[in-house]
Formats: C-alpha cells, structure tokens, sequence
C-alpha cells in the first residue's frame, strides 16, 4: 500500500507492490494450521501468500475486482485454503461466516492502483478523474463537478489536511463554469498554478487534494471505523486485530478504538466516575514502524505503522463513531452539491 495521497512516497516512479511490515505482521497474528485469518485489503496478495505458507486458512476481501481477478493464481495454487471475495471489509462479519482467530487490515490505496493511470489515483499519470476503488458509484471527476466550493473545502482541509483548501475550491469552481474537469493532469495543473510551486518543496501541491477526494469518493475512513468494529464482533477470544496504516487520520482512527476498547484511553479527574465497561482488547503491542532497511527498499513504507491487539472475552461493544474522530460530515455522501 501508499502513503498519503500516494505520491511523495514514489520516490519519482513507479513501485513494485511490496507487502508492508510483512514481518511484523505475521509475527503478531501468529499463523498456523488450525487457525483462520481474515485478509481484509487482499491487493496482491501478500499478506494472504505469507499466512498460507505457514499453514493457516484464509479468507480475503478486497473492493477492487482487479485485484480478486489477479488473485486466483493463489487462490489455485493453496486450494481449499485461500477463499477471494471482492467487498468491502466493513461487511467481513458476512464474508468469513464464523469466528476467526486472526483480522488483518492494510488500509489506503495499493501501489497497483496508484501506478495504473487509467484509474485516475495519481497525478503523475495522465488518466481519467476517477479514484473509486471499485469502479462503482460517483467518481472524483463528479465530486469536483458537481459540489460547492464549500463542502469541497471541507474535504480537502478535513480529508486532505490542506491549508489552502478555500482558495483551491474556489479556484476550482470559476474554471469548471468554463469546462468540467476530467484528467488527473488536468485538476493537478489547476491546483499547481493556483497555489505556485517551488522547486524545493518536498511534495506536488496538488498531493493533498488527491488524497482527501481520494478518501471522500471511497468513504475509506467510515469504513475503516466499521471494519474495527466488525472485526471486534468476528475475532475470537484470544484472536488478534493488526492494521497497517498510512497517514494520521487512519492511525488515529485505529488508535482510538483500540485505547477506548482496551480501557487504555485513559479519562479525566475532573468529570464524575463512570461505568466502565469490559474490555475487548488487551492493551495494544507498542506500535511498529518500517526500519531503514524497508523504507530504502520500499519508499513508499515510509509512513506505514502497524497497531495491534488481542481480544479478550468480553462482549463487543456498540459503534460509536464519534469516540472514533470519524468526520461524520463525510461519512456518508451525497451528489448535486451537498454533502452530509
């Protein structure tokens, strides 16, 4: 997977798809015949590879039917271990069917989808507006279109962390009323010429803006929330959740839930007692990030951590988003110029 907006961590070309903190990874969920391990982002399928290979069951998900379509080589190859089903990971609870001993996440956008210009990911390449992991629903191209200024300003100061998120709205919707946008290139340039760029900076102006419309089109921080607690529903006792990361809107998402949940988040002096209810997680393995080793060979690492943590017995608890940090403004969108 990439970093943020998937562009500064290119290291100026394309990478090879390289499974993040694999390592890590399957050092915390422990692998072995017996156990199921649900592989909730497949993409190439290295995480799923790595658990085969150390005798567990795996079932996978992946919102790209690129991806599943690339992945029944592997699917042939550990016949009648490895089950492939395009969704999305929100709704793993009815893909896997039972309890599992393991749930990995590798959250964000696949080097794969962001080094093919024709799904519209990256900047970098000439390609249609596009963005949607699944190739289904509203595109960015309609985003961009279609909303006003102020709730595209919402989403790249919320979802990109843009500072000039006002001027670039603005400046997007005097040039649509001229002709919509379309390429990649094309909102790129228009972003480059509105803020300028030096040749010292370190990132293309127009990298967050890609990531916050990225993240809106896809809805990848609701579902990330709901994938934490349907994973919490589908673990078992003494089963491990482990989310691989990009950027500080997903790893504060996934830090969140997993304090709230382990009873680690702590409270204040100053409020009365509460209630507090059961753990479902014991409290979570200090997080892990990529060495030099990893980010030399694999720039696109660089941002990557992983957090993970065992369940206990207790019972799961409700979905509250807000305890989550979740922008419920863009949890759920709608076109034609208003979002949520």
């Amino acid at each position: 997977m990439a970093g943020p907006g998937g562009e500064s961590q290119a290291g100026g070309g394309p990478a090879r798809h390289i499974p993040v903190l694999l390592d890590a990874v399957v050092a915390a969920l422990d692998p072995a015949p017996g156990k199921t391990v649900l592989d909730g982002t497949f993409g190439a399928g290295g995480y799923a590879q790595a658990l085969l290979e150390r005798g567990a069951q795996v079932v996978a998900i992946d919102r790209d039917p690129e991806a599943v379509a690339g992945g029944q080589a592997l699917v042939e190859r550990f016949a009648g271990r490895l089950r492939l089903v395009q969704g999305r990971f929100s709704r793993m609870e009815a893909v896997a069917g039972r309890p599992v001993d393991g749930v990995v996440l590798d959250v964000g956008v696949s080097s794969m989808q962001l080094d093919e210009a024709e799904r519209g990911f990256s900047f970098r390449r000439r390609g249609p507006l596009d963005m949607r992991m699944e190739r289904q629903g509203p595109s960015a191209a309609d985003v961009v279109n279609t909303f006003r200024a102020n709730d595209l300003a919402r989403i790249f100061s919320l979802l990109g962390e843009e500072r000039h998120a006002g001027r670039i709205a603005r400046a997007i919707e005097r040039r649509r009323a001229e002709r919509p946008f379309e390429t990649t290139d094309d909102l790129a340039a228009l972003i480059e010429r509105t803020l300028g760029r030096h040749p010292s900076d370190r990132i293309h102006p127009a990298t967050r803006v890609f990531q916050g419309l990225r993240i809106f089109v896809n809805d990848e921080l609701g579902e990330l929330a709901r994938a934490l607690f349907a994973a919490e529903r589908l673990l078992k006792p003494g089963g491990v959740l482990a989310v691989v990361s990009f950027h500080s809107l997903e790893d504060r998402i996934v830090k969140r839930f997993l304090a709230a949940r382990s009873g680690s988040g702590g409270g204040s002096r100053h409020l009365p007692e509460a209630a507090v209810p059961r753990p479902t997680f014991e409290k979570p393995a200090k997080p892990v990030s990529p060495g030099s080793a990893e980010t030399e060979a694999n720039p696109r690492a660089r941002s990557a951590r992983l957090r993970a943590a065992r369940r206990t017995a207790a019972p799961a608890g409700s979905e509250d988003f807000d305890s989550l940090g979740v922008p419920a403004l863009f949890v759920t969108a709608q076109l034609g110029g208003k979002a949520r």
